[in-house]
């Protein structure tokens, strides 16, 4: 299952992106935090370059505290900035307006030591579509200055957005890459909403998903769909999950596509427990892409 999802504004959104990079001070990544690498561009490391950045972990209160702590730990091994945030209620929100003005200041002091005293910091949300960034933007702006949606690919085009005093943000389209050649990276994502339900095998992500959740996290499976235990074949436990939620068809049979979704929507909502699927030993010694 090889994902390809590029459409023609994805690449408008790299140019818009690419162009607008220069006038921005402080440059924001946002993640989501139970995928932190198979969600993170690598194009972006090469628009950020020397910038000042900090990578923020999205939806942080949807991933595992303990993992979550473990990825704390390896951004900063590497040097990053990092903030954990849950955008929905806006905890942390003021912490990285706060950390945004302190890595915009050394650049703001060589304006002010040029006469521009009235300089507004700028800074950008760069990240993939879906991933929490117009809900964001609405927090730091506290009112409704950018649309949500569920479904990836609804930002087209930049917008500017005063965010507080003497502080801008550019809000730009999500940007996927052009080929998702890590099919792990490529399930999750379509997993927690990056990529479109159209484009996808709602059969193979779902295999793959049950099976990791069978793995790491088979209490919370079983608790939550009221399962006696979980089958060695995940498609088994799909259909058990079916028949606990009355996913039936005439005759007896299970109704697979409607428990997909169903298993997809619980899983994306939380209700199945904090999740993380990404781990730190997975990437932290192979690179992004080599799994």
């Amino acid at each position: 299952m090889l994902i390809n999802w590029y459409p023609g504004h994805m690449a408008k959104a790299k140019r818009l992106i690419e162009a607008n990079l220069k006038v921005i001070d402080v440059v924001i990544e946002l993640v989501d935090a139970r995928i932190p690498l198979s969600s993170t561009n690598p194009m972006i490391a090469q628009f950020i370059g020397q910038k000042p950045s900090v990578v923020v972990l999205n939806k942080a209160d949807l991933a595992d505290p303990a993992v979550l702590k473990e990825w704390k730990a390896y951004y900063v091994s590497q040097g990053r900035r990092v903030m954990l945030l849950n955008s929905r209620d806006g905890k942390g929100v003021q912490q990285l307006v706060k950390l945004v003005r302190t890595l915009a200041e050394p650049k703001l002091a060589r304006w002010r030591a040029r006469g521009l005293k009235n300089r507004s910091v700028r800074t950008m949300i760069l990240g993939i579509p879906n991933v929490g960034k117009s809900t964001l933007i609405n927090k730091l702006a506290r009112r409704s200055a950018a649309k949500t949606a569920d479904k990836p690919g609804e930002t087209k085009g930049k917008q500017w957005v005063h965010i507080g005093d003497q502080l801008d943000l550019l809000d730009t389209p999500g940007v996927l890459w052009p080929k998702l050649e890590n099919q792990v990276s490529a399930y999750r994502l379509a997993a927690t909403g990056a990529i479109s339900d159209a484009a996808f095998d709602m059969e193979t992500v779902l295999t793959q998903l049950v099976a990791e959740l069978s793995q790491w996290y088979p209490q919370l499976l079983t608790a939550r769909f009221k399962l006696d235990a979980l089958a060695a074949d995940p498609m088994e436990t799909i259909e058990a999950i079916g028949r606990k939620r009355g996913c039936i068809v005439s005759g007896g049979a299970v109704d697979l596509e409607k428990t997909y979704k169903l298993i997809l929507k619980e899983y994306r909502d939380g209700k199945i427990g904090p999740i993380s699927l990404d781990r730190v030993g997975e990437f932290a010694d192979k690179g992004r892409d080599s799994q």
